[in-house]
């Protein structure tokens, strides 16, 4: 983590700081004061409902090394100590995130994409940490703000940041990939995520692209190559490689799968290469892809690469696979959701032996289009060979209304805990069970109740 002196910011961002302070050092950075480690920098944010700087002098009391502190935040009483004025506290972590990234140097991987960040992330993780020392975001600090809280905890010597960046607006990953200034900058796909503030897929993919707006000038562009809304944006770009990934045969890079079960998928790059992942979803075939390309950018050679991906690990909750004491399969799949997401996690459980029990809850934020989205989801099911559709929550309920013809059995929740019981009382040993909806709906719980019951 970033451990520098008080000269040394002043140098990196603009600031004010009393010279007799100039010499004290600070090591790692927090925006909570509740947990303030020995020498931590304190950021406050001045928020509509209350305002960080209230607690910089208990922070300084708790022991950190310095605190950011708003000039326009005028204090009760003076405060006494190792302060860092400036002119925007956000705005500041961010200069200071920038500054401390072109310190450290290391090579710079940015994710983004409707769905995949995640997944892609952990794969070009799992490709690159035996051979490098890599550091990648954890959990969902992929804003205006945890981006950069993740950048400061990089240690001087790591040799590859992996970035993941999130949006739900325009201009945001602008910002993000101009902090990071990418050298390999990644979209896994365009979908239906925050629909509802950007108004179509076209402005999806147009917020999307805003990652290269700090693509270092050799930096190069992984892309969806299967998504047409992306290629005239790609036409665009000027000093940098751009190479399309996917499954149709105009693709630089062409995945095609060889093999999948409930063990995981087998597939081929280009007819030359094959790899085989752990992992549930044909869907997961052009995520590995991308990473796979990512590590020969990295001069990573073939066996090196194929021995890397075998042994990966994705975060919790994302295609997660457990077996209960019933003997049921259960797919944990309730992290987040899309209705892109959603189909193609019913071609997974569509795939599989043994009965198929679907469980989908609201996908948020896709604005006035969201009924006819949740019942495109409902109409995907014709032929996918589903026993039970199970939904839960209100706009759910078209994706129910929709599917109900083409499964032997649908049931609409309004009830989570009703659901739950519905689920446990029909589940039989063998079944496999898919649960997938928006953070927000919290199915996770739904998984839960299964591997508990007894």
């Amino acid at each position: 983590m970033i451990e520098v002196t008080l000269k040394q910011i002043k140098a990196w961002i603009p600031c004010e700081i009393d010279e007799k302070y100039l010499d004290h050092t600070i090591k790692g950075v927090t925006i909570d004061s509740r947990k303030i480690d020995e020498g931590n920098l304190f950021i406050p944010f001045k928020g509509e409902n209350t305002d960080g700087h209230r607690f910089v002098e208990q922070a300084l009391q708790d022991g950190a090394g310095a605190v950011f502190y708003q000039k326009d935040v005028k204090p009760e009483h003076p405060v006494e100590g190792p302060v860092i004025w400036v002119d925007d506290t956000l705005l500041a972590l961010q200069e200071l995130a920038k500054a401390y990234l072109q310190h450290v140097q290391p090579k710079v991987i940015a994710v983004t994409g409707s769905n995949g960040k995640t997944t892609t992330k952990d794969m070009i993780e799992s490709i690159l940490k035996p051979n490098f020392k890599v550091k990648k975001t954890q959990g969902n600090y992929n804003n205006e703000i945890g981006m950069p809280l993740t950048i400061l905890e990089l240690d001087e010597d790591t040799e590859i940041s992996i970035l993941e960046m999130g949006m739900s607006g325009f201009h945001q990953i602008e910002l993000l990939s101009e902090i990071a200034q990418p050298d390999i900058a990644v979209i896994t796909n365009i979908g239906e995520s925050h629909m509802q503030d950007l108004g179509s897929r076209e402005g999806i993919a147009r917020a999307k692209f805003e990652i290269v707006a700090g693509l270092k000038p050799e930096g190069v562009l992984l892309y969806d190559g299967d998504e047409p809304l992306l290629v005239p944006h790609v036409h665009t770009l000027e000093n940098n490689q751009a190479i399309s990934i996917g499954i149709s045969s105009e693709n630089e890079v062409v995945c095609h799968v060889e093999q999948h079960d409930a063990l995981g998928i087998a597939f081929s790059i280009n007819d030359q290469e094959h790899y085989q992942i752990p992992i549930l979803g044909i869907h997961n075939m052009r995520n590995a892809a991308i990473a796979i390309t990512v590590g020969k950018l990295s001069g990573l050679d073939y066996e090196t690469i194929k021995t890397n991906i075998a042994q990966v690990q994705l975060t919790q909750m994302r295609m997660e696979l457990h077996h209960s004491k019933q003997d049921v399969a259960v797919i944990n799949d309730a992290y987040n959701a899309s209705p892109t997401s959603m189909k193609a996690a019913i071609d997974t459980l569509s795939a599989m032996d043994g009965r198929k029990i679907l469980i989908l809850a609201d996908v948020l934020e896709l604005g006035e289009n969201s009924a006819a989205m949740h019942a495109s989801v409902g109409e995907y099911l014709e032929d996918k060979g589903i026993d039970y559709l199970l939904t839960y929550g209100e706009e759910a309920a078209h994706i129910h209304q929709a599917g109900k013809a083409f499964v032997e059995t649908a049931e609409h929740f309004d009830d989570k805990t009703q659901l739950i019981a519905y689920t446990l009382a029909h589940v039989q040993p063998k079944d496999n069970v898919l649960i997938k909806g928006s953070r927000g709906m919290a199915l996770e719980e739904v998984a839960q109740a299964l591997l508990e019951q007894n």
